[in-house]
Parts: structure tokens; C-alpha cells; sequence
């Protein structure tokens, strides 16, 4: 796939229709445009599963408006995806038929198994790299998909018939809320997924994830009146639910954070959401960035590439985007790592040597807005650039690498406490030395050696008067550690 090609995601949810464009670079994808209408699809099914010419109408309107953002992209850019509302409709051929006419592409209703395969995608792509093990849940307009994975590795998977819309429906008949109300919706969605306390139990999992809509929302919530950010928590579902009841509709509900759009289903997903904690002993549940749609999107992605970490993906793009010198940034990465594997041989798994690697690759990104202080202006950029699968720290800690590439060490005074980043930046600030001349150097004649604090490097005989430039470069570098915690002796022959 070429660096630039547009890509479109379209989910028919229940709920909603959303539609996601991206731009592809080098694996990554930049989001470029989302747009999303309550088409409330799922409150149009009547009791024989039929969908009405209102909600059908609603639908085929929404993807009208999605066609015209859509003209120019071919075939193999684009995937459609409907789910719940389409699966379960007995004349969903009539509103596909012509959906697929006024959109021009063609629309998958996917099992339960394949919307929960991508949900999963869309979510740990979004996720910082982690092997923890991750429980993911999606309450949907009509269905509830919930997932056990690990990385970028979907384990288990299961759908079950029970969401927002068709519970708002179902226990809170035109918005009526009640203590009674939520316990009736509350018991009947645990009595759904009790099956799912063997599928996904607690003791193969670490930390809970919600993606789409209605964890969203309540976040949102919950954030608005308060409570942390980030994170939705049983006493904030505790006292979401005690404002819903004493509002008595949600009509009249007022609350901060409430988005009208979500109104009318809400009393339905945090039922729903409420089951949830208490059948899985949840105490707190994170919001997802990822959802069903940036699934849709990288898969369209994977089916011409088998990359599997998305940091390295993002590395690759940012180099990319801020036109690094692959070649140098290729020698500074050689050389880095080459010298860190004398001074950290216990660091068996290589993600260290690797998280150096990704801070060499990027180390020259401050020059495409100035060469001058180009360190400064690289850190600022990877501290506040959206670099999808690093987590903060790792951001943060590759920012620092670059800052530190050269210059006085006491900008980082706070950082070099820890013996590991100092030996990262040691090694990052004598390649980017060695390859002052943009050029590879005959670094395999220096050796590295620590021990207690204390940095000792040598050189084979010779090698001074062979490259005096680098001998009086290495000179200047031991004078800046002596104004550190850390000491640096050099043996230069």
C-alpha cells in the first residue's frame, strides 16, 4: 500500500453510523476524518424483526451524506461493516440493496465473532504496547461484544444480544427511570451473560477495557460531575445511576457531560454497563480510544502487511512525516545499539536496546523545523506528538533521549538518576559523535565497559591518529560526564 492512500471505515452501528478516513503512512494511520449521526437504526426493529420504512429511510439518508465524502475512493479503500440491527433483521435485503447503491460500495454484515474480532483490532492498536491481558467490552445499540486478548492478539470472543438501545427500550419505556427499573434490566442483562463468567473469567485477565459508546459516555459523565478522569469507577456508576432515578426521566435529566444524542439510551447502557461490574467483580473499567471502525481500518491495512507493532509503525511514520535522514539515522541506530549490548547484557528481552533504537531513528527529528538546537526542538515534538502505541512514559522517556543527545547533561539532571537511562543516553550521545561525518564509523574497535557508576571506553591502538576528530570529540564528551552523577573514562590510543 502507498505512503498517502486514503482509507474509510463505516460502521452501522444500532446507535449510530459513524464513518472514519485515514491516511496511511508507513502502517500508521492518520486520522483525517469522523463523522457520526445518531441514526437510532436498532429502534426501528418491530416485534417480528422487521425493519421500518422510518429506520430505513434514516439509514439510507445518513449514508447519502456519507457518499458525497466518499467520492474518488476506489473499491479497496473502503469497508463497511453493519452489525446488531442488520444481523437480526428478517428484511435486511431491502435496506441493503439500496444502502449499497446510494453508498457505492459494498456492506458486510458480520457475525458477532468478526465485529468483536475488530473491536478488539481497533482497540489495541490504539492502546499503548503492553503484554498485559486484557479484558475488552463494547456495549453496543443491540448487542454487547466482549473480548479476552493479549498485544495485538484477540483469544476469545463472544457477542451477546443485550445493548443500550434495546435496553432502553425493553425496562425504561419512554425514559421512565426507576430503582425498580434498573434492578429488573440489571438482573435480565446478568442472566445473558452469566454464560460469559466461564468464557472470560477473572482469573485470566488483568485490567478492563470499554470501547464505543456507552463507557464513553458515562466517562464523560462521570468526569464532568468530578469523578477522575479516564476511568469509570462502581461509585461513579453508583451515583450515575442515583441522578438518573431521582431525575425520573431522562427527559428532565440534567447533567454535565450528558450529550443529547446519548439521552434517550442511556438509562439502557448503564444498566447494562452496571451488570457488567457486578457479574465480573469490576471495580474500575478504562475507555478505549480504538473501536470497531479503526479495526475496520487497519485490517484493510493487514491484508497487505503482517506488521505487528504499531510502535514500530509509528517510528516509521514520524521518520517519514519529519523527513529524517534514514541512512544516518540507520548508522546512529547501528552504533547506538552496538555499544549498549556491551554495557547491558542482562537485558536479555531487548526492549531497552529497541526503545533506544526507536530514540536513534528519531534523533534528527528537531531538524525539520531548525538545525539550530534541533535536540530542543525534537524533544518538544515527541513529547506532544500523537505516537499511537507508546504509552506517556515511553513517550516522554524518548523525548529526553533526544534532548540529551548532545550538550550539557545537567538539563537532564532529574532523569539520570536511573542507571538504565543513563547507559541509553551514554550510548546515543557517543554514536551521534562517532557519526559526526555521516558516515559509519569503525566503531568496532571501541569497547564500553561499566562497572559501579563508572563508565570506562577504549580504543584499539592507533584508532586516535586514524580519526583525530572523533579522538578530540570523545575527549570533550568525558568532561561533560564529570559535571554528572555518573563518571566517564576514556582509554583513547
Amino acid at each position: 500500500m502507498l505512503n498517502g492512500t486514503l482509507l474509510a471505515a463505516i460502521d452501522l452501528g444500532s446507535n449510530s453510523f459513524r464513518l472514519e478516513i485515514g491516511r496511511f503512512h508507513s502502517g500508521h494511520i492518520e486520522r483525517v476524518e469522523y463523522l457520526k449521526e445518531t441514526v437510532r437504526q436498532g429502534n426501528g426493529l418491530d416485534e417480528q424483526k422487521n425493519l421500518n420504512a422510518a429506520a430505513m429511510q434514516r439509514g439510507w439518508d445518513c449514508l447519502a451524506r456519507f457518499a458525497e465524502r466518499l467520492h474518488g475512493f476506489q473499491k479497496h479503500q473502503v469497508r463497511a461493516v453493519a452489525t446488531q440491527t442488520l444481523r437480526e433483521a428478517v428484511n435486511r435485503d431491502v435496506f441493503l440493496e439500496r444502502a449499497q447503491q446510494i453508498l457505492g460500495f459494498a456492506i458486510e454484515v458480520v457475525s458477532g465473532q468478526e465485529e468483536a474480532r475488530l473491536i478488539y483490532q481497533g482497540v489495541s492498536r490504539l492502546l499503548p504496547q503492553s503484554d498485559e491481558k486484557r479484558l475488552v467490552v463494547d456495549i453496543g445499540g443491540r448487542s454487547t461484544e466482549m473480548i479476552l486478548g493479549q498485544g495485538y492478539e484477540a483469544r476469545r470472543m463472544e457477542s451477546y444480544r443485550l445493548g443500550s438501545v434495546a435496553w432502553s427500550t425493553r425496562y425504561f419505556p419512554k425514559g421512565q427511570c426507576s430503582s425498580a427499573s434498573f434492578k429488573t434490566a440489571e438482573i435480565a442483562a446478568q442472566a445473558v451473560l452469566d454464560e460469559a463468567l466461564g468464557t472470560f473469567p477473572a482469573s485470566e485477565w488483568q485490567l478492563a477495557y470499554g470501547s464505543s459508546g456507552t463507557v464513553g459516555a458515562v466517562a464523560d459523565i462521570l468526569a464532568a460531575n468530578g469523578f477522575a478522569a479516564g476511568v469509570v469507577t462502581r461509585p461513579g456508576l453508583d451515583w450515575l445511576m442515583d441522578r438518573v432515578v431521582k431525575a425520573g426521566s431522562v427527559d428532565v435529566l440534567r447533567l454535565d457531560g450528558l450529550k443529547e444524542e446519548r439521552r434517550a439510551v442511556l438509562a439502557g447502557g448503564l444498566s447494562v454497563l452496571r451488570a457488567v461490574f457486578d457479574l465480573f467483580g469490576i471495580e474500575q473499567m478504562l475507555p478505549a480510544q480504538g473501536a470497531l471502525r479503526q479495526g475496520a481500518l487497519y485490517d484493510l491495512i493487514d491484508r497487505e502487511t503482517n506488521d505487528t507493532d504499531v510502535r514500530e509503525r509509528t517510528v516509521r511514520w514520524l521518520a517519514e512525516r519529519f523527513s529524517i535522514d534514514g541512512e544516518q539515522a540507520d548508522r546512529v541506530r547501528t552504533v547506538a545499539t552496538a555499544l549498549f549490548a556491551q554495557i547491558a547484557a542482562d537485558n536479555a528481552d531487548g526492549r531497552y536496546s529497541q526503545k533506544l533504537a526507536w530514540a536513534a531513528r528519531l534523533h534528527e527529528i528537531g531538524t525539520h523545523i531548525s538545525h539550530d538546537r534541533s535536540y530542543h526542538h525534537g524533544a518538544y515534538i515527541l513529547d506532544h506528538v500523537d505516537a499511537p502505541g507508546f504509552s506517556f512514559p515511553e513517550q516522554h522517556r524518548m523525548s529526553q533521549l533526544v534532548l540529551g543527545q548532545r550538550g550539557k547533561l545537567r538539563k537532564l539532571e532529574a532523569a539520570l538518576a536511573d542507571e538504565l537511562f543513563a547507559k541509553q543516553l551514554l550510548c546515543l550521545r557517543l554514536a551521534v559523535l562517532l557519526c559526526h561525518a555521516r558516515q559509519m564509523p569503525e566503531h568496532t574497535a571501541i569497547r564500553l565497559g561499566y562497572k559501579n557508576g563508572a563508565f570506562k571506553l577504549s580504543t584499539a591502538d592507533g584508532w586516535a591518529k586514524r580519526f583525530p576528530q572523533s579522538a578530540w570529540l570523545l575527549g570533550e564528551e568525558v568532561l561533560a560526564w564529570q559535571k554528572s552523577p555518573w563518571r566517564l573514562a576514556a582509554d583513547i590510543r
